[in-house]
Protein backbone atom coordinates (compact mmCIF):
# COMPACT_ATOMS: atom_id res chain seq x y z
CA UNK A 1 0.00 0.00 0.00
CA UNK A 2 3.14 2.40 0.34
CA UNK A 3 4.16 1.73 -2.76
CA UNK A 4 1.25 2.12 -4.11
CA UNK A 5 0.41 5.57 -2.31
CA UNK A 6 4.09 6.55 -3.57
CA UNK A 7 2.95 5.79 -6.92
CA UNK A 8 5.92 3.05 -7.12
CA UNK A 9 3.54 0.94 -8.90
CA UNK A 10 6.07 -1.65 -10.12
CA UNK A 11 7.31 -2.02 -6.37
CA UNK A 12 3.61 -2.02 -5.73
CA UNK A 13 2.79 -4.89 -8.02
CA UNK A 14 5.65 -6.88 -7.10
CA UNK A 15 4.57 -6.65 -3.35
CA UNK A 16 0.93 -7.70 -3.97
CA UNK A 17 1.99 -10.25 -6.48
CA UNK A 18 4.00 -11.84 -3.33
CA UNK A 19 1.41 -11.22 -0.93
CA UNK A 20 -1.01 -13.10 -3.64
CA UNK A 21 1.19 -16.40 -3.81
CA UNK A 22 1.78 -16.46 0.01
CA UNK A 23 -2.48 -16.38 0.42
CA UNK A 24 -2.81 -19.41 -2.16
CA UNK A 25 -0.26 -21.34 -0.30
CA UNK A 26 -2.11 -20.95 1.96
CA UNK A 27 -5.55 -21.61 0.36
CA UNK A 28 -7.18 -18.46 1.25
CA UNK A 29 -8.15 -18.01 -2.06
CA UNK A 30 -10.08 -14.42 -1.65
CA UNK A 31 -7.54 -12.95 0.11
CA UNK A 32 -4.96 -14.07 -3.04
CA UNK A 33 -7.55 -13.06 -5.57
CA UNK A 34 -7.63 -9.87 -4.08
CA UNK A 35 -3.81 -9.29 -4.18
CA UNK A 36 -3.87 -10.26 -8.00
CA UNK A 37 -6.96 -7.95 -8.72
CA UNK A 38 -4.64 -5.35 -6.56
CA UNK A 39 -1.88 -6.27 -8.87
CA UNK A 40 -3.12 -5.87 -12.06
CA UNK A 41 -4.74 -2.05 -11.09
CA UNK A 42 -0.86 -1.68 -10.63
CA UNK A 43 -0.31 -2.89 -14.33
CA UNK A 44 -3.23 -0.48 -15.61
CA UNK A 45 -1.76 2.72 -14.06
CA UNK A 46 1.49 1.66 -15.73
CA UNK A 47 -0.48 1.14 -19.17
CA UNK A 48 0.33 -2.39 -19.08
CA UNK A 49 -3.50 -2.80 -19.83
CA UNK A 50 -3.40 -6.69 -21.45
CA UNK A 51 -1.39 -7.97 -18.68
CA UNK A 52 -3.36 -6.36 -15.82
CA UNK A 53 -6.71 -7.89 -17.38
CA UNK A 54 -5.29 -11.30 -17.07
CA UNK A 55 -4.82 -10.65 -13.62
CA UNK A 56 -7.50 -9.53 -13.09
CA UNK A 57 -9.58 -12.23 -14.89
CA UNK A 58 -7.18 -14.92 -12.89
CA UNK A 59 -8.83 -12.96 -9.97
CA UNK A 60 -12.56 -13.16 -11.04
CA UNK A 61 -11.75 -17.05 -11.48
CA UNK A 62 -10.72 -17.74 -8.01
CA UNK A 63 -13.46 -15.06 -6.70
CA UNK A 64 -15.80 -17.80 -8.22
CA UNK A 65 -13.59 -20.97 -6.71
CA UNK A 66 -13.88 -19.24 -3.30
CA UNK A 67 -17.91 -19.21 -3.79
CA UNK A 68 -18.10 -15.40 -4.47
CA UNK A 69 -20.10 -14.59 -7.92
CA UNK A 70 -20.84 -11.08 -7.07
CA UNK A 71 -17.15 -9.85 -6.53
CA UNK A 72 -16.16 -12.04 -9.62
CA UNK A 73 -18.28 -9.96 -11.78
CA UNK A 74 -17.55 -7.00 -10.38
CA UNK A 75 -13.78 -7.72 -10.91
CA UNK A 76 -14.58 -8.40 -14.52
CA UNK A 77 -16.54 -5.46 -15.13
CA UNK A 78 -13.44 -3.46 -14.16
CA UNK A 79 -11.42 -5.49 -16.38
CA UNK A 80 -13.74 -4.71 -19.19
CA UNK A 81 -13.60 -1.06 -18.28
CA UNK A 82 -9.62 -0.93 -18.39
CA UNK A 83 -9.34 -2.72 -21.63
CA UNK A 84 -12.44 -1.30 -23.72
CA UNK A 85 -10.79 1.32 -25.33
CA UNK A 86 -8.03 -0.50 -26.63
CA UNK A 87 -9.50 -3.90 -27.39
CA UNK A 88 -13.29 -3.71 -27.26
CA UNK A 89 -13.67 -7.30 -28.42
CA UNK A 90 -11.97 -8.14 -25.40
CA UNK A 91 -14.33 -5.70 -23.17
CA UNK A 92 -17.39 -7.64 -25.23
CA UNK A 93 -16.57 -11.03 -24.16
CA UNK A 94 -15.75 -9.61 -20.52
CA UNK A 95 -19.25 -7.70 -19.76
CA UNK A 96 -20.77 -11.21 -21.30
CA UNK A 97 -18.90 -13.05 -18.66
CA UNK A 98 -19.79 -10.37 -16.33
CA UNK A 99 -23.74 -10.35 -17.17
CA UNK A 100 -23.60 -14.30 -17.22
CA UNK A 101 -22.69 -14.73 -13.93
CA UNK A 102 -24.97 -12.03 -12.30
CA UNK A 103 -27.71 -13.97 -14.17
CA UNK A 104 -26.38 -17.29 -12.75
CA UNK A 105 -27.27 -15.49 -9.23
CA UNK A 106 -30.07 -14.01 -10.30
CA UNK A 107 -29.25 -10.33 -9.88
CA UNK A 108 -30.91 -9.91 -12.87
CA UNK A 109 -30.79 -5.68 -13.02
CA UNK A 110 -26.96 -6.07 -12.68
CA UNK A 111 -26.70 -8.61 -15.31
CA UNK A 112 -29.00 -6.39 -17.57
CA UNK A 113 -26.59 -3.42 -17.17
CA UNK A 114 -23.75 -5.30 -18.41
CA UNK A 115 -25.49 -6.79 -21.56
CA UNK A 116 -26.35 -3.38 -22.29
CA UNK A 117 -22.27 -2.39 -22.60
CA UNK A 118 -21.75 -5.31 -24.75
CA UNK A 119 -24.53 -4.35 -26.64
CA UNK A 120 -23.22 -0.39 -27.00
CA UNK A 121 -20.01 -1.93 -27.65
CA UNK A 122 -21.20 -4.40 -30.88
CA UNK A 123 -23.17 -1.48 -32.69
CA UNK A 124 -19.91 0.67 -32.17
CA UNK A 125 -18.34 -2.11 -33.94
CA UNK A 126 -20.53 -2.92 -36.52
CA UNK A 127 -21.23 -6.24 -35.62
CA UNK A 128 -24.89 -5.67 -35.88
CA UNK A 129 -25.82 -9.75 -36.06
CA UNK A 130 -24.86 -10.09 -32.51
CA UNK A 131 -25.66 -6.50 -31.71
CA UNK A 132 -29.36 -7.73 -32.85
CA UNK A 133 -29.00 -11.11 -30.44
CA UNK A 134 -27.50 -9.00 -27.50
CA UNK A 135 -30.42 -6.42 -27.71
CA UNK A 136 -32.54 -9.47 -27.56
CA UNK A 137 -31.33 -10.74 -24.06
CA UNK A 138 -31.80 -7.33 -23.17
CA UNK A 139 -35.39 -7.13 -23.86
CA UNK A 140 -36.30 -10.37 -22.34
CA UNK A 141 -35.03 -9.54 -19.19
CA UNK A 142 -36.43 -5.94 -18.89
CA UNK A 143 -39.16 -7.83 -19.36
CA UNK A 144 -39.01 -10.52 -16.93
CA UNK A 145 -38.16 -7.84 -14.06
CA UNK A 146 -41.25 -5.71 -16.03
CA UNK A 147 -39.45 -2.76 -16.69
CA UNK A 148 -42.06 -2.18 -19.42
CA UNK A 149 -40.46 1.31 -20.72
CA UNK A 150 -37.36 0.07 -21.24
CA UNK A 151 -38.41 -2.52 -23.67
CA UNK A 152 -40.27 -0.48 -25.25
CA UNK A 153 -36.44 1.33 -25.60
CA UNK A 154 -34.99 -1.51 -26.73
CA UNK A 155 -37.11 -2.36 -29.76
CA UNK A 156 -36.72 0.68 -30.86
CA UNK A 157 -32.59 -0.23 -30.55
CA UNK A 158 -33.32 -3.33 -31.76
CA UNK A 159 -35.59 -2.08 -35.48
CA UNK A 160 -32.51 0.56 -36.14
CA UNK A 161 -29.91 -2.43 -35.67
CA UNK A 162 -32.07 -4.42 -37.82
CA UNK A 163 -32.69 -1.80 -40.59
CA UNK A 164 -29.06 -1.25 -40.86
CA UNK A 165 -28.45 -4.99 -41.52
CA UNK A 166 -30.68 -4.69 -44.57
CA UNK A 167 -33.28 -7.07 -42.97
CA UNK A 168 -36.98 -5.22 -42.94
CA UNK A 169 -38.91 -8.15 -41.82
CA UNK A 170 -36.69 -8.87 -38.87
CA UNK A 171 -37.46 -5.03 -37.82
CA UNK A 172 -41.24 -5.20 -38.79
CA UNK A 173 -41.31 -8.63 -36.47
CA UNK A 174 -39.44 -6.96 -33.62
CA UNK A 175 -42.53 -4.32 -33.64
CA UNK A 176 -45.31 -6.71 -33.98
CA UNK A 177 -44.11 -9.44 -31.36
CA UNK A 178 -43.57 -6.42 -28.72
CA UNK A 179 -47.40 -5.73 -29.28
CA UNK A 180 -47.72 -8.60 -26.15
CA UNK A 181 -45.45 -6.00 -23.91
CA UNK A 182 -48.02 -4.04 -21.56
CA UNK A 183 -48.64 -0.54 -22.74
CA UNK A 184 -46.58 -0.57 -25.95
CA UNK A 185 -49.26 -0.11 -28.50
CA UNK A 186 -50.48 3.04 -26.94
CA UNK A 187 -46.90 4.36 -26.48
CA UNK A 188 -45.20 6.82 -28.46
CA UNK A 189 -42.61 4.55 -29.12
CA UNK A 190 -45.02 2.36 -30.99
CA UNK A 191 -46.18 4.89 -33.04
CA UNK A 192 -42.47 6.24 -34.07
CA UNK A 193 -41.94 2.39 -34.92
CA UNK A 194 -44.64 2.11 -37.25
CA UNK A 195 -44.18 5.32 -39.06
CA UNK A 196 -40.46 4.70 -39.85
CA UNK A 197 -40.99 1.10 -40.88
CA UNK A 198 -43.48 2.89 -43.17
CA UNK A 199 -41.36 5.22 -44.37
CA UNK A 200 -38.39 2.72 -44.76
CA UNK A 201 -40.85 0.24 -46.87
CA UNK A 202 -42.14 2.66 -49.02
CA UNK A 203 -38.33 4.16 -49.77
CA UNK A 204 -39.54 7.93 -48.46
CA UNK A 205 -35.95 9.31 -46.95
CA UNK A 206 -37.78 12.56 -45.68
CA UNK A 207 -40.50 10.24 -43.08
CA UNK A 208 -37.41 8.12 -42.10
CA UNK A 209 -35.24 11.03 -41.52
CA UNK A 210 -38.12 13.24 -39.48
CA UNK A 211 -38.63 10.25 -37.37
CA UNK A 212 -34.94 9.55 -36.48
CA UNK A 213 -34.14 13.17 -36.22
CA UNK A 214 -36.94 13.27 -33.42
CA UNK A 215 -36.18 13.73 -29.18
CA UNK A 216 -37.36 10.49 -28.93
CA UNK A 217 -34.88 9.00 -31.49
CA UNK A 218 -32.21 11.94 -30.68
CA UNK A 219 -32.04 11.29 -27.12
CA UNK A 220 -31.05 7.58 -26.57
CA UNK A 221 -27.54 6.23 -26.14
CA UNK A 222 -25.35 7.81 -28.21
CA UNK A 223 -24.70 4.77 -30.22
CA UNK A 224 -28.21 4.20 -30.78
CA UNK A 225 -28.61 7.56 -32.14
CA UNK A 226 -26.16 7.62 -34.10
CA UNK A 227 -27.59 4.61 -36.21
CA UNK A 228 -31.27 6.29 -36.25
CA UNK A 229 -28.80 9.87 -37.38
CA UNK A 230 -27.15 7.65 -40.52
CA UNK A 231 -30.31 5.26 -41.49
CA UNK A 232 -30.91 5.17 -45.12
CA UNK A 233 -34.00 4.17 -47.40
CA UNK A 234 -33.16 1.05 -49.96
CA UNK A 235 -31.87 2.68 -52.70
CA UNK A 236 -30.02 5.35 -51.18
CA UNK A 237 -32.87 7.69 -51.29
CA UNK A 238 -31.80 11.35 -51.10
CA UNK A 239 -33.56 13.61 -47.83
CA UNK A 240 -35.30 16.05 -50.03
CA UNK A 241 -37.05 14.33 -53.66
CA UNK A 242 -37.11 16.41 -56.15
CA UNK A 243 -40.86 16.06 -58.09
CA UNK A 244 -38.45 14.43 -60.85
CA UNK A 245 -37.56 11.68 -58.71
CA UNK A 246 -40.78 11.07 -57.52
CA UNK A 247 -42.09 10.84 -60.61
CA UNK A 248 -39.32 8.57 -61.72
CA UNK A 249 -40.17 5.91 -58.45
CA UNK A 250 -43.50 5.80 -59.51
CA UNK A 251 -42.98 4.45 -63.32
CA UNK A 252 -40.04 2.20 -62.09
CA UNK A 253 -40.76 -0.64 -59.52
CA UNK A 254 -40.20 -0.11 -55.78
CA UNK A 255 -36.88 -1.64 -53.95
CA UNK A 256 -37.45 -3.27 -50.88
CA UNK A 257 -34.81 -4.78 -48.94
CA UNK A 258 -36.71 -6.99 -47.27
CA UNK A 259 -37.28 -8.76 -51.08
CA UNK A 260 -33.60 -9.13 -51.57
CA UNK A 261 -32.66 -13.42 -51.81
CA UNK A 262 -29.39 -12.59 -50.08
CA UNK A 263 -31.23 -11.27 -47.11
CA UNK A 264 -33.54 -14.44 -47.08
CA UNK A 265 -30.97 -16.31 -44.09
CA UNK A 266 -32.02 -13.70 -41.97
CA UNK A 267 -35.90 -13.45 -42.75
CA UNK A 268 -36.99 -15.34 -39.44
CA UNK A 269 -35.12 -12.36 -37.88
CA UNK A 270 -32.92 -12.55 -34.91
CA UNK A 271 -35.57 -11.83 -31.78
Amino acid sequence: VAFKNAKQFDQAKEAYLKEAVSHENNKALFHAAKAYEQAGMMLKEMQKHYEAVELIEKASMMYLENGTPDTAAIALDRAGKVIENINPSKAIQLYQQTASVFENEERLRQSVEMYGKASRLLVRGRRLDEAAASLQKEKSIYKDIENYPTCYKKTIAQVLVHLHRNDYVAAEKCVRESYSIPGFRESEDCAALEQLLEGYDQQDQDQVSDVCNSPLFKYMDNDYAKLGLSLSVPGGGLKKKSPVASQGNAEGPAVTSHENEEDDEYAGGLC
